[in-house]
């Protein structure tokens, strides 16, 4: 597939100010493996959206952690937030991201072939339900324009939360809860769209109400394929990764990529006889 365009994706990177950790991992040394992988073989991608959850607490001392990372890349960058982000923070430490009707992070980007679509899911709740999303109409009617007028171009969905269940109770709980049919339907009714979330730390695929969706795995922590827990906060020491999206001309190509594994890759000659896939 020479010549198609490339979209990168990151989500859940959690970071904290200098010197703390998550379950004893650096979210900041995790975060420039994946980026500095990421730039290295595809540094010619057309844009990298970053779903979300970009700090662990909306700290300011965390959004110039992020500043640090993201600054000086060679590509387009597209910010989003998630529920353990500060929308005032955000603002502060991203003064030029855009935002549409109500302050809410969302955003339209038009490719020659497909529309990105950026959505802002963050809940202002408290407690437990705050870490659920929510859609509200001002959010939905963003939705409903930007997947109308995309004009011939693929609509690809990018929503920090995902609306539907996936299987593992403790996130279940704590998915989109209000808004979440809303979203449902706006998307059945636009075949060709595709939904890409974060917030469950895993990689996950499949289809709701006839929508394919992909979600990708956090740069820093992972959760267990846990199907019995309803502890949202379970989290194991799996490798980062990220997200390589190849926009074909009939639809997208979703791809994950694990990085820190240091891994040995045979090719040609160097392969074993039956290493064959």
């Amino acid at each position: 597939m020479i010549g198609v365009q490339k979209i990168l994706v990151l989500t859940d990177l959690h970071l904290r100010s200098p010197g703390e950790t998550i379950i004893g991992l650096d979210p900041f040394a995790r975060l420039q493996v994946a980026l500095d992988h990421a730039l290295t073989h595809h540094g010619d991608a057309a844009a990298l959206v970053v779903m979300g959850d970009l700090t662990h607490s909306g700290k300011a001392t965390e959004y110039a952690q992020l500043v640090r990372a993201l600054c000086d890349l060679p590509i387009p960058v597209i910010p989003m937030i998630g529920n353990h982000d500060a929308r005032a923070g955000f603002r502060a430490a991203f003064p030029d991201a855009p935002h549409s009707a109500g302050g809410f992070v969302q955003a339209i980007t038009d490719l020659p072939t497909h529309r990105l679509i950026t959505l802002d899911t963050r809940s202002d709740l408290e407690g437990l339900r705050g870490h659920a999303g929510q859609f509200c109409a001002t959010r939905q009617a963003f939705l409903r324009d930007a997947l109308d007028g995309a004009d011939g171009r693929i609509p690809l969905v990018f929503a920090h939360h995902p609306p539907m269940d996936i299987g593992l109770p403790g996130m279940d709980g704590i998915r989109i809860l209000d808004g979440a049919e809303a979203m449902i339907t706006l998307l059945a009714s636009h075949p060709r769209a595709h939904l890409f979330c974060g917030h469950v730390h895993r990689t996950i695929s499949g289809s709701t109400a006839g929508i394919p969706f992909t979600l990708f795995k956090s740069t820093c922590h992972q959760a267990p394929l846990d199907l019995r827990s309803h502890d949202s906060t379970i989290s194991v020491d799996e490798p980062g990764a990220y997200g390589v999206l190849l926009l074909a001309p009939d639809g997208v190509i979703a791809h994950s990529e694990d990085v820190g594994l240091n891994a040995q890759v045979f090719t040609g000659s160097a392969a074993l006889p039956d290493a064959t896939p």
